[in-house]
């Protein structure tokens, strides 16, 4: 690669550590949570959420979310998470 780098732009300096610092100064995760809240059927223990997206145990209180995913999609999250919002609406409505 050396023969593609003019210069190194960060970090600026070659001291011992600056490169651990450096990471630890600006390192992010670009990670979205999802899948903190299984959806299963009634034979699943651990599923707090049954298909109807309804929480298992408490009266009127749904889970209409990223959580309910069980895993990170490949694309963009959010056209993912607008169709679970349209199911859940449809589901509320009797639809």
């Amino acid at each position: 690669m050396r023969a593609f780098v003019e210069r190194e732009l960060s970090p600026r300096s070659s001291a011992p550590g600056a490169l651990d610092e450096y990471i630890r100064a600006t390192a992010a995760s670009a990670n979205h949570p999802v899948g903190t809240c299984r959806v299963g059927l009634d034979s699943d223990p651990m599923a707090v959420v049954d298909p109807k997206l309804r929480v298992r145990g408490i009266d009127g209180l749904r889970v209409i979310d990223a959580s309910v995913m069980p895993d990170l999609v490949g694309g963009n999250v959010i056209a993912t998470i607008y169709m679970i919002a349209e199911k859940g609406a449809d589901i509320v409505r009797g639809l």
